[in-house]
């Protein structure tokens, strides 16, 4: 018999051991004793230095499960549209963007029902009624301003007007940047409609820098004096003022009104046919667990999604103190997500972007 022939019996045997392997190859049960986990996220809350929250919460949930977290960060825009190309064969476990692209990412079944332990603790307004995502960490929009270079500090969205503000102004492109798509959403708000915010916007494209992808990059460019003011959330440039020290954080008002802000959270779910489901699944519950939750405003700078979560440390009480005289009003975000692709569309008319 030739040496490379098999009998009958070998041949069956190596398939029987095969079959398994190449059917695994197009779903999770290849993934069943892989100890990892892929997290798609929108930036700001991995630390400049690894200090962030997420730093802290993907170490210990290592250490306690021996699953390593593998961490793929860009705007909430670009986070789902890499999702979509890969929705014939998802890559990432969680997804974590902000509203409206977590409704999004919802609307194109990009996510599975899953609702992580401790979901019951958190708001209804801050997760999804067929629980599909859920909020792991509360946060607000927000702007940041160089606070060496500009005093007193902006109060107003008509003091950005002013000429001095020209090529030193930035805020980060809608329909990209979960931060850039607040910028449209608030100043719809509060100048009480998309034409009127249209407007502003347009005479605002005179003194912006122009596009940026990720808002997370802007708040070294104003603690350097590079930009005066930029957009941004309350979490990420809380938690940046720490090495930043020219970096402030205040909440434009129209002239003679309130400052105003509205919740951003950051919104997580379970990709649907997630190549390693149950471990999405760990990761989704160690993020909403008691002890992730109190370290929010400590490390991360933002706010526990769960009500059952009281932080009292100094970090929480300087954070409640920044909203203490800030109207917070809620957006439509189903609107929002029904008509986002027309008014970003009516953004780059306005604005020529």
């Amino acid at each position: 018999m030739p040496r490379n022939r098999l009998t009958p019996a070998v041949a069956v045997a190596l398939a029987l051991l095969t079959a398994p392997l190449l059917s695994a190859c197009g779903g999770s049960s290849a993934a069943a004793g892989d100890k990892s986990v892929t997290v798609y996220s929108a930036d700001g809350l991995k630390g400049e230095s690894g200090d962030g929250w997420y730093d802290r919460v993907f170490k210990d949930f290592e250490k306690q499960t021996g699953i390593k977290v593998k961490y793929v960060e860009g705007g909430s825009g670009e986070m789902v549209q890499r999702a979509v190309r890969e929705k014939a064969n998802p890559q990432a476990d969680v997804l974590v963007t902000l509203p409206p692209f977590i409704q999004q990412a919802d609307g194109k079944g990009l996510l599975q029902k899953y609702a992580p332990k401790g979901a019951d603790q958190v708001g209804t307004a801050d997760k999804a009624a067929d629980g599909t995502w859920t909020s792991v960490v509360n946060n607000y929009f927000g702007f940041v301003y160089d606070k060496k270079e500009l005093k007193p500090a902006p109060t107003t969205w008509e003091q950005l007007l002013d000429a001095k503000y020209k090529n030193r102004l930035q805020y980060s492109t809608p329909g990209v940047a979960g931060d850039g798509t607040a910028v449209l959403v608030k100043a719809m708000h509060d100048f009480g409609g998309k034409d009127a915010a249209l407007q502003y916007l347009k005479k605002l494209q005179s003194n912006n820098v122009g596009p940026s992808a990720s808002t997370g990059k802007l708040a070294p460019k104003v603690d350097k004096g590079e930009l005066l003011v930029a957009n941004g959330d309350v979490q990420m440039n809380y938690a940046q003022a720490k090495t930043m020290p020219n970096l402030g954080i205040w909440f434009p008002a129209r002239q003679g009104g309130r400052p105003t802000t509205f919740a951003l959270p950051y919104a997580a779910g379970l990709v649907t046919r997630a190549p390693h489901s149950e471990n999405g699944r760990k990761l989704l519950d160690f993020m909403l667990g008691r002890q992730a939750q109190q370290q929010v405003s400590e490390i991360g700078g933002g706010f526990s999604a769960r009500k059952d979560v009281k932080a009292t440390d100094a970090d929480a009480t300087a954070l409640a103190a920044l909203l203490k005289d800030v109207q917070v009003f809620q957006p439509d975000w189903a609107d929002i997500d029904r008509n986002l692709t027309a008014y970003v569309e009516d953004w780059k008319r306005a604005t020529g972007s």
